[in-house]
């Protein structure tokens, strides 16, 4: 008689949930993966998919199919609320050749892998977690249908891959606020209808001011991504008004000028956008013996990190393989993924608070002048070539096989 597999609850279908699934099925477990959307989600916003997360979705099988949206031929500049423009650093410029994709990239490769071998549960979410020795019993609401329904079922395993603020982790390791860091900033991002007026498809704009900014993100082949930061000392009222209203607001009270105004306009008049106050998780421990957190759920980066979803994967990965490993021993592998782990987050989560977060939003007017002079070494050949060096140093941890092992 054969034993059967043991089972893991994925809370969450995003980038790390899904990878989690696939992981997990390639080393004889049996996910269940619950997602409390009713369905699949829309492909989402920019991500830039630097080596860790390639070496990643290589070593899975995904890469060829999560492609690369990078717009070869285009230009970045930095311009002004007057219109005024110079060529600039864009994010693909970067070093490390960062991939440009959408989210819905990643996840459409995944899960096309996952889908046909695994059981999704839509419009499902944990409302209790009870651990023991031997498993955790998972209290299981769903609200899809006409009537709601809770049942209870045992798993040997529950993987908090359910994002920021994270149902898993509220409920195994307590609230919101005893995690969350907060940055002081807000991002709106949408998908633009239309290009900026007297620029191609493929090119893009930054206007970035002592605490606030805009980016677009140009793609080869779909419409380009639009980008709003700004710092703030009251979150909360940033949320009283439409979004809209509150960018307006904070890129006041100078004229907006042409170029901003149609920005402006675009995430105005979007079907879908997302409007959020920028926050950092940090905890001590990402797991218990039963129950483990990943991506945004354990470590949120933030995207000034640019690594979020190369981490997703990696921890996924990473977690398979500890699995595998530790064959009846899942606290033992817990306790191995964490310490591998910890000190590359660290590492990425104080890059995404300071080097990161003043690339997209120069902080004060020395960081300003700062990234105007940088810009300008770019125009020269030596001046590119030393600017090349320099960031390659600080960007080196971005390219490291963190799950190779």
């Amino acid at each position: 008689m054969s034993i059967p597999a043991p089972r893991a609850l994925v809370v969450g279908m995003g980038i790390g949930g899904l990878a989690a699934a696939m992981r997990l099925h390639e080393v004889g477990w049996e996910p269940v993966v619950v997602e409390r959307a009713p369905g699949r989600r829309a492909a989402g916003y920019f991500i830039g998919l630097f080596e860790t997360g390639r070496a990643t979705a290589r070593r899975m099988g995904v890469l060829d199919a999560i492609g690369n949206r990078s717009a070869l031929d285009g230009i970045t500049y930095d311009i002004d609320r007057d219109g005024r423009r110079r060529p600039g650093m864009g994010y693909g410029d970067l070093p490390g050749g960062p991939r440009l994709i959408l989210r819905g990239d990643i996840e459409a490769a995944l899960y096309d892998t996952v889908a046909p071998r695994t059981e999704i549960r839509y419009g499902t979410t944990p409302t209790a977690l009870d651990e023991h020795p031997d498993g955790v019993d998972v209290t299981l609401r769903t609200t899809t249908g006409d009537d709601p329904s809770e049942v209870t079922e045992r798993f040997d395993l529950v993987i908090g891959a359910d994002g920021l603020r994270s149902t898993v982790r509220g409920l195994a390791f307590g609230p919101d606020e005893e995690f969350m860091r907060p940055l002081h900033h807000i991002i709106a991002a949408t998908v633009m209808k239309e290009p900026v007026p007297g620029y191609r498809l493929q090119d893009g704009i930054v206007l970035a001011e002592p605490g606030r900014s805009v980016w677009t993100f140009p793609f080869a082949d779909h419409a380009p991504g639009l980008l709003f930061n700004y710092r703030t000392d009251d979150e909360d009222a940033q949320f009283r008004r439409p979004p809209v209203d509150s960018l307006r607001a904070a890129f006041g009270p100078q004229p907006t000028g042409p170029v901003l105004d149609h920005l402006l306009q675009q995430f105005e008049q979007a079907d879908d956008h997302l409007f959020d106050s920028v926050h950092q998780v940090e905890m001590d421990t990402w797991h218990t013996d039963r129950v483990v957190l990943l991506g945004d759920a354990a470590w949120c980066l933030t995207l000034y990190s640019g690594m979020g979803a190369s981490t997703a994967m990696a921890g996924a990965d990473l977690l398979g393989t500890l699995l595998q490993r530790n064959p009846g021993n899942t606290p033992r592998a817990l306790r191995e993924w964490d310490q591998k782990l910890r000190p590359y987050m660290a590492v990425q989560q104080k890059s995404g608070r300071t080097m990161g977060l003043t690339m997209f939003v120069p902080q004060t007017r020395k960081d300003k002048v700062l990234r105007t002079a940088m810009q300008r070494m770019q125009t020269g050949r030596l001046g590119r070539k030393a600017m090349s060096a320099l960031m390659a140093k600080a960007f080196r941890e971005k390219s490291i096989d963190v799950a190779a092992v």
